[in-house]
């Protein structure tokens, strides 16, 4: 994906949070706290996709019919879940470090858009929910366009709010080579680049960290909190 605003200049290297759907807000009084409510223009309920695990650190992660939340540490017995970081060039070199990688979220537009071919816009590859080791697929939401620190709240409609699962957006995943292995290319249908070819975004999905457990399963609400500063996701 290329884009060509002239006007934009970001330094080499540097990662920023790239909407590839138009959202409408909800008006509310701004930064109060209150919950904000997204839709795109041809989905109108934000809602969960799917869900998925994987006890190793393989790409890809198998769907199952539920996942539990565990309070900072992630999915129960996935591979990435734990209170420092578990991802292995991460934990390799700092493996004290937080965890901010506990939970991975896609929006299952995103699956729609790199299957196709960018110069041909034929569809050359069947990317199905899990396939890319999200824990959670989403739809109805632009997860991209979201600031750091908004949380989603999962919503079950006979249960309580109060009681709803949470995660905090911590960052944007960039995607590694292992995505080529799938199909030549496909690692680079993720990248976001400006009219010279320099990299300035990412749309592999995003990290969080579990501030409430439960249960997530497909078909439940999301509602988004956003915070009150409104900073950009970045790639961790």
């Amino acid at each position: 994906m290329r884009w060509t605003n002239p006007k934009l200049h970001l330094p080499r290297g540097r990662c920023i949070n790239v909407s590839i759907h138009h959202l409408h807000t909800i008006p509310d009084s701004g930064t109060d706290g209150r919950e904000r409510r997204f839709r795109t223009k041809d989905i109108k309920t934000m809602s969960v996709n799917s869900v998925s695990l994987s006890s190793s650190h393989s790409v890809s992660k198998t769907t199952v019919p539920s996942i539990t939340l565990i309070p900072n540490h992630g999915v129960k017995g996935d591979a990435h879940a734990g209170p420092t970081v578990q991802h292995r060039p991460l934990r390799n070199a700092r493996p004290s470090d937080v965890n901010l990688r506990q939970v991975h979220l896609m929006h299952a537009e995103i699956l729609q858009q790199v299957s196709k071919d960018p110069a041909t816009g034929a569809k050359d590859i069947v990317l199905k929910p899990g396939q890319l080791g999200e824990n959670i697929t989403t739809q109805g939401i632009d997860l991209l366009s979201l600031p750091k620190d908004t949380r989603l709240l999962f919503v079950d409609r006979k249960a309580s709010r109060q009681d709803a699962p949470t995660l905090r957006l911590t960052g944007l995943r960039n995607p590694g080579p292992q995505l080529d292995a799938m199909k030549k290319g496909l690692k680079d249908r993720f990248l976001v680049k400006d009219s010279r070819g320099v990299v300035i975004g990412y749309m592999a999905g995003v990290m969080s960290v579990v501030e409430k457990g439960g249960e997530i399963r497909p078909g439940m609400d999301i509602v988004v909190q956003k915070p009150a500063t409104n900073l950009a996701l970045n790639c961790i």
